[in-house]
């Protein structure tokens, strides 16, 4: 018991380490408690549309890994969005929860209409028991690439982080940027992390391919660089 605790532990220590660019041993990902519920797109996605959420995008005082502008203020908080992330891999269907986490979302699909996701790399997976995660988003592919911008968190305490979530990775609180994470095994982690969707069920068949092939096991909280390069070919919204 003592050791599956501080197998956790370092898990969650990697994953703010990694999201905020701090040197650890050049890895970066991280994930959070697990639940039984796996969720995962629905065909009734509808765009988010109607009622706004006022959204702070403050510059993180570092340079963006690519020129992109911060998204609006004003964030749609109420439905869902769909959006499709294409890897050499295949695809990965996700929704997009605008009432849970408005200012998330709006975030994300700024980045990726603006390409800021394009032909990028996913750096490290982690592919064990409690702990099965993909994280992508930063275009420098070394954990410390951001969009030049932070935003706070949207938790209610109650986050968990079973297969099939879409979260934000971070760097403590209120540290959100442009690196994410794809849970693709039940993982458990503190509350820390921002949900802001799911991942359908090709997405996670997408998921597992690149799981099967491995990792280097560079980090010693478990997983490492992917075997087989993954690279984000396009992020679609809608």
């Amino acid at each position: 018991m003592l050791k599956r605790l501080a197998t956790v532990a370092a898990c969650l220590s990697v994953l703010a380490l990694s999201a905020c660019g701090n040197e650890a041993d050049g890895s970066d990902t991280a994930s959070d408690p697990s639940s039984e519920t796996s969720s995962e797109s629905s065909g009734e996605s509808s765009e988010a549309s109607g009622e706004t959420t006022t959204c702070e995008y403050p510059e993180d005082g570092q340079e963006p890994a690519r020129e992109v502008e911060a998204p609006d203020a004003e964030a749609p908080s109420e439905g869902t969005v769909p959006a499709t992330i294409t890897t050499n891999f295949g695809d990965i269907g996700l929704t997009l929860d605008a009432a849970t986490a408005p200012c998330t979302v709006n975030s994300f699909v700024s980045l990726a209409e603006q390409g800021f996701y394009d032909d990028t790399p996913c750096p490290r997976i982690g592919d064990q028991e409690g702990f099965g995660i993909l994280q992508c988003g930063d275009p420098t592919g070394t954990g410390s690439g951001g969009a030049g911008y932070s935003f706070a968190d949207e938790l209610s305490g109650d986050e968990t982080y079973p297969a099939g979530t879409l979260a934000m990775a971070n760097a403590g609180p209120d540290t959100n940027g442009s690196q994410f994470f794809l849970v693709f095994r039940d993982s458990q982690f503190a509350p820390n992390y921002t949900v802001f969707g799911t991942i359908d069920e090709t997405g996670l068949e997408t998921i597992d391919a690149i799981a099967a092939e491995g990792n280097d096991n560079a980090h010693p909280a478990g997983g490492g660089a992917p075997n087989k390069d993954v690279t984000i070919e396009s992020v679609t919204i809608g």
